[in-house]
């Protein structure tokens, strides 16, 4: 058993608890432990270091997912109890538990953002299939994806091309360069998963390989097309300029399924470190990879 199996099942054990938990918040943390165990992981804290952060490492994160886990229940639960309230009212009325989610993180973590693009999507994500699941809907990914785009209509307009006066990172990169972020992304129902991450990770699957090389070579690809706002935030447009190069090189090389595939990963890692570069849009959407592929079976 590798190591990334061997981890997600002692963590798996230690933080999932299926008397307490619905599916849906379990298979949400299924995802979360599995991005955090996916190594080597360019610029981003995994088993094998710390990435291009100081101020967090592999155990910050574990606490993390311990702290918010069963605040991913209450998100289930509210889509269920609020289905049918209209888009608007029910995206207002999440947010006070996302706010609730964090607090509960940055207190287990002393402060540090380990998962707030993580809440905020699959706070978005479980609410919206609670939602369905108490509507009897069918709840299959295309159904939850254009869903998740209903209630977060006009997200990217009200938040960011509005003159707020928040000065927030999003706001500002949003302004400068066009850049839509998480929002952008929920807006689209998660379109750089459905159309780039997901296809990959299922293409690999099919072909026989594991869990652990298929999330690998769908990261590659979000490393290569994701319009990361991190990388940005870090580096400007030149950051992720350089990311997207270079993963799109390893692309072309045959990525994780060439011989020497994880050593030049690994080298990937250590230039982005050095450049101090984190593509945390792409870690929030490598989870929701997962998430999306193992909910449709």
């Amino acid at each position: 058993m590798s190591n990334y199996s061997s981890q997600i099942g002692r963590l798996e054990s230690e933080l999932l608890n299926p008397h307490v938990l619905s599916l849906p918040p379990i298979l949400a943390l299924k995802a979360l432990i599995r991005e955090i165990c996916l190594s080597p992981k360019p610029g981003l804290v995994d088993m094998n270091n710390n990435g291009a952060h100081q101020d967090m490492n592999f155990q910050t994160f574990i606490k993390s997912i311990s702290a918010i886990s069963s605040w991913f229940e209450d998100f289930y639960q509210y889509g269920k109890s609020n289905a049918n309230i209209s888009t608007s009212d029910f995206l207002t009325n999440i947010r006070p538990i996302g706010l609730e989610c964090e607090k509960a993180m940055f207190t287990a973590t002393n402060q540090v953002n380990t998962h707030k693009g993580g809440i905020f999507a699959f706070g978005l994500l479980l609410s919206t299939i609670g939602k369905l699941a108490q509507l009897k809907s069918s709840v299959t990914v295309p159904i939850i994806c254009n869903e998740v785009a209903n209630i977060c209509q006009g997200m990217v307009n009200n938040e960011l091309s509005q003159n707020n006066h928040r000065n927030s990172v999003g706001e500002r990169l949003f302004k400068q360069h066009n850049l839509t972020g998480a929002r952008g992304e929920a807006e689209s129902g998660y379109k750089t998963v459905n159309q780039i991450s997901l296809p990959v990770y299922q293409k690999m699957l099919n072909s026989g390989y594991s869990e652990e090389s298929a999330l690998l070579q769908a990261m590659l690809y979000l490393l290569a097309y994701n319009q990361d706002t991190n990388l940005v935030s870090r580096g400007g447009l030149e950051g992720l300029n350089f990311v997207h190069k270079e993963a799109r090189d390893l692309i072309n090389q045959g990525g994780i399924m060439q011989q020497n595939g994880r050593e030049k990963m690994l080298r990937l890692d250590d230039e982005l470190i050095k450049r101090n570069l984190s593509p945390g849009g792409s870690a929030d959407l490598i989870a929701v990879t997962w998430f999306l592929a193992n909910y449709s079976k």
